[in-house]
């Protein structure tokens, strides 16, 4: 039996509202916010840093700046009291909180490395959403974005991500062999939805059925 899914996304796609209309018609958890959220609370920091951090590498400067303080004396001695939220440790809440939910089941999780942290659960289905590079720069600009603006965070956030799940699970991005299913958002969320429902209805009935695109 199905209890979980996990959506990964490309920016601007939709991913996160396709993933709470999911979770409304199932009646399930979103972890998405709730997520970034409860890691901000484990890192005793505020979300705007998580937001500003998850799913993407450190800046150099942050990595000079950590490389410095391990280095000096002083740094090393202090270190323990400094409440340094790196990529690693975001990553180590992240990991901790999505496999508890995940043993809770009854959820859908939005992103963060959830589709690799559960990808030996045979209780998961696990989703791949994309779009052409105009739809998704569409979307950006009905959310209040510039033309310019919209452009560049296709572009950042995503090859951010890549970067990121290269250095820390040591595949690429996507990896496709991963996901039971990938849809192409521009058709529209509520056919996206539909079409999740209804492959997590026959994955329920056949766990076994092995990932393939749609």
């Amino acid at each position: 039996m199905i209890r979980i899914i996990t959506v990964e996304r490309e920016y601007g796609c939709g991913g996160g509202e396709i993933a709470q209309a999911l979770a409304t018609e199932l009646g399930w958890k979103l972890w998405d916010e709730l997520l970034t959220e409860e890691i901000a609370l484990h890192a005793k920091c505020p979300k705007a840093v998580i937001e500003e951090r998850e799913e993407r590498n450190d800046p150099l400067s942050y990595r000079l700046f950590k490389a410095f303080l391990r280095g000096s004396y002083e740094g090393s001695q202090n270190l323990h009291k400094l409440n340094l939220v790196d990529s690693e440790c975001i990553l180590k809440f992240t990991k901790q909180l999505v496999l508890q939910e995940a043993e809770a089941g009854n959820c859908v999780i939005v992103g963060r490395g959830s589709q690799h942290f559960l990808q030996d659960r045979e209780d998961t289905l696990r989703v791949f959403l994309y779009a052409p590079r105009e739809e998704k720069v569409r979307r950006l600009i009905l959310r209040g974005h510039s033309e310019e603006e919209a452009g560049e965070l296709v572009e950042s956030v995503d090859r951010d991500r890549k970067h990121y799940v290269q250095k820390y699970f040591h595949m690429e991005w996507p990896n496709l062999p991963l996901y039971h299913a990938m849809f192409n958002t521009a058709v529209g969320n509520e056919i996206v939805v539909r079409g999740i429902l209804a492959f997590f209805r026959a994955l329920g009935a056949n766990p076994t059925v092995p990932a393939q695109t749609v």
